[in-house]
């Protein structure tokens, strides 16, 4: 299968994640639509590291690596965010993503 295609894919799926973030109100779905956007991301990096990499194998697993590290990246970056939202959730009884703006104080 050519690489192209799984540019194509990882753009669909990107579109997807970003369309969720900016019409959804909800913030776990929200982070679902960054989740979305993140393995968008790693999909295009390791399609483009298997196409100029094709001869070369270091190439090929340094795509893989820096894929890997945006999944440790998003990895924490859901930790942090789901502490944030139960944290708001006890206190307000909703995960509305426009309510947090209104705190003050």
């Amino acid at each position: 299968m050519n690489p192209i295609n799984y540019v194509y894919l990882a753009t669909i799926l990107f579109s997807i994640g970003a369309a969720t973030v900016i019409l959804r109100r909800n913030a776990i779905v929200a982070f679902m639509g960054v989740e979305l956007m993140l393995n968008a991301a790693n999909l295009a990096i390791v399609a483009f590291a298997r196409k100029w990499g094709a001869f070369d194998v270091d190439a090929q697993i340094s795509g893989h690596v820096y894929a890997f590290l945006v999944m440790v990246v998003a990895a924490a970056e859901v930790v942090v965010g789901l502490a944030i939202i139960i944290a708001i959730f006890r206190t307000r009884r909703s995960i509305n993503i426009d309510e947090p703006a209104e705190l003050r104080g």
